[in-house]
């Protein structure tokens, strides 16, 4: 999947706090992994999960091999009531 950094980052912000310790727990990650999926950039503390950024526009586009976490970002999203289509999101 392709999506820009910003859209990412647009999705981080959307979710309900403690949205990135059950997103971690759910999928049996660090919750470093999960803020790295995200943008962070603390990768001697949690895991780097393939995503290619590719400088551009609106922070570049981030190529997804696994979407394991923005799904699951998407499911919390969705299920606390807010309004988000991968349509729009994808690039």
């Amino acid at each position: 999947m392709r999506i820009t950094f910003e859209k990412l980052r647009a999705i981080k912000h959307m979710l309900p706090t403690g949205s990135i310790k059950k997103i971690a727990a759910d999928l049996d990650l660090d919750e470093q992994t999960v803020r790295n999926y995200f943008g962070a950039n603390k990768f001697g503390d949690g895991d780097f999960l393939g995503k290619v950024i590719t400088p551009g526009p609106n922070g570049g586009v981030v190529d997804l091999p696994d979407t394991s976490v923005l799904d699951a970002a998407v499911k919390i999203i969705q299920n606390a009531g807010g309004k988000i289509d991968l349509e729009e999101i994808v690039y």
